[in-house]
């Protein structure tokens, strides 16, 4: 069953870019067509779910290569079915988001899917070789996605993301193979690897290649640099996938590969990654502030919600990894709805200038229903009750202030940063006079609407009834915590 979330797109991919006289509006039909067929599957794989089972489900087991130790062996869990969902339906967005006059049409849809059959792999991955195959094959794609159809520096852009991302490839695969050689495993299958043998010194750098290297991807302060340039230079569609999935692959990851396998280490570095975590957060929201650009200053938002992410998880509870993943979802919910609006102020207004776009609530000649859409968005983003994005805060940090209480107090600042920084955007481009520079402004169709009103509406139904959301992961992050990972037991003060 799960195999078909992999295949489905990459046969799409294959027909759109080699099956001759395929025209760019049947081009499109397909790669929507797959993208609504994988998302519609993801929903019956969850109605299908044993939401108290914590093993891995829908298992699928075939041998590959015996000399390296290699299995397609994939599944999924309470931690991996949320994120799989969201990639389904942000792709589904992208692609119906994407312009219908798009140049090269065929390679972009193609690319479009490739990169979702890398992001699906890499979830349902239950080896981790496996998974670091999957890991590489987004990076080609993204990267094309943004070097021809980005913005004017989009070569730069495009060329500092592949460089960091070749960096946290490197040092992820070193320390899979370094944790499958010193556990003494036989394969690279997730379940059979067992740390405990591992000197604690040896453990902490194998812990360190594996966070820096999805700290990388997150990313985090002071390895972000690369994700500003990319978002700024991105299409829209493209900046949808790059904050609302691709970023997850590294939350993901630290909680996967970091925290379950290396949960001696983990505890012993847990202080240092709430510190880590503060600084992402401060800086990432202190950067947001100083920004003119809308887009940069999301692209910013982002980093410092990355932050709070590592602190749900340097805290590895059970109640503080639930709020981790809940902040991941909400996360990918609200970056995606904030991007999809402010390419549309692009698209109509002609500028993301702060000092440009002024007034565009005006109910007669601005963009009153995206100016709206844009308030729910920022609320949301700030932690606003009834919203998807305060529930996910308020469990991480209420979990996490019972362990590391200063570095949680230090991080709610951030939330009213986030306040800070958003009530300047909306005051800017929003509120106020319509600026004569954006006068006349185009309509804004239905069809451009809906995506954003989709995402908007789950934000708020997922903020009201948060276990809708929390039910499918609880039942795993409690089993993470508990057996091998003795993390909560561990006394910090020692």
């Amino acid at each position: 069953m799960l195999s078909i979330l992999i295949l489905l797109p990459l046969l799409g991919a294959a027909l759109i870019a080699f099956v001759p006289g395929i025209t760019p509006k049947v081009s499109r039909t397909v790669a929507l067509s797959v993208a609504v067929i994988s998302f519609l599957w993801t929903l019956v794989l969850a109605s299908q779910f044993d939401l108290f089972e914590v093993n891995r489900q829908f298992k699928e087991f075939i041998p590959w290569i015996d000399a390296l130790g290699l299995n397609y062996q994939i599944g999924i869990d309470g931690l991996s079915l949320p994120l799989l969902i969201l990639n389904a339906l942000l792709t589904a967005i992208a692609v119906y988001s994407s312009d219908t006059g798009i140049s090269r049409s065929r390679l972009y849809y193609s690319l479009l899917l490739l990169l979702n059959v890398g992001v699906t792999g890499a979830f349902l991955s239950q080896d981790l070789l496996l998974f670091f195959l999957f890991y590489e094959l987004e990076l080609i794609p993204l990267y094309l996605l943004i070097a021809i159809w980005g913005g004017e520096r989009r070569g730069y852009a495009a060329t500092k993301f592949l460089i960091y991302t070749a960096v946290s490839g490197i040092l992820v695969l070193a320390s899979f193979l370094g944790l499958v050689w010193l556990s003494g495993a036989s394969s690279f299958g997730l379940e059979g690897i067992q740390t405990s043998s591992i000197p604690l010194a040896t453990q902490i750098l194998l812990l360190a290649g594996i966070l820096i290297g999805f700290g990388i991807k997150m990313p985090l302060v002071p390895l972000h640099t690369w994700l500003p340039d990319a978002h700024v230079e991105a299409s829209t569609p493209i900046s949808v996938l790059l904050a609302g999935v691709l970023l997850k692959l590294g939350t993901y990851g630290i909680l996967r590969f970091g925290m379950y396998l290396l949960p001696e280490a983990w505890t012993y570095l847990g202080p240092w990654l709430a510190t880590w975590a503060v600084i992402s957060v401060l800086y990432g929201a202190s950067c947001a502030i100083a920004q003119k650009d809308m887009k940069k200053m999301v692209a910013y938002s982002s980093v410092a919600h990355m932050g709070y992410i590592l602190l749900g998880a340097a805290a590895a509870t059970p109640l503080s990894i639930l709020g981790t993943v809940m902040q991941m979802i909400s996360h990918g919910l609200i970056s995606a709805l904030l991007f999809l609006l402010v390419g549309i102020v692009y698209k109509k207004a002609g500028s993301r200038d702060l000092d440009v776009v002024q007034g565009l609530l005006n109910p007669e000649r601005g963009l009153p229903l995206i100016g709206s859409l844009m308030v729910l968005g920022v609320m949301a983003s700030a932690g606003i009750p009834g919203m998807v994005g305060f529930i996910s805060e308020f469990v991480v940090f209420r979990a996490s202030y019972e362990v590391f209480p200063i570095q949680t107090l230090l991080s709610m600042i951030g939330t009213g940063l986030t306040a800070a920084y958003f009530l300047i955007l909306m005051s800017k481009a929003f509120f106020g006079r319509l600026s004569e520079q954006v006068t006349n402004l185009p309509r804004v169709y239905w069809s451009d609407r809906m995506p954003a009103i989709v995402l908007a509406v789950l934000i708020v139904i997922f903020g009201i009834q948060p276990n809708w959301l929390a039910r499918w992961t609880e039942a795993t992050t409690n089993a993470m915590m508990s057996g091998q990972n003795p993390i909560v037991n561990v006394s910090f003060n020692n």
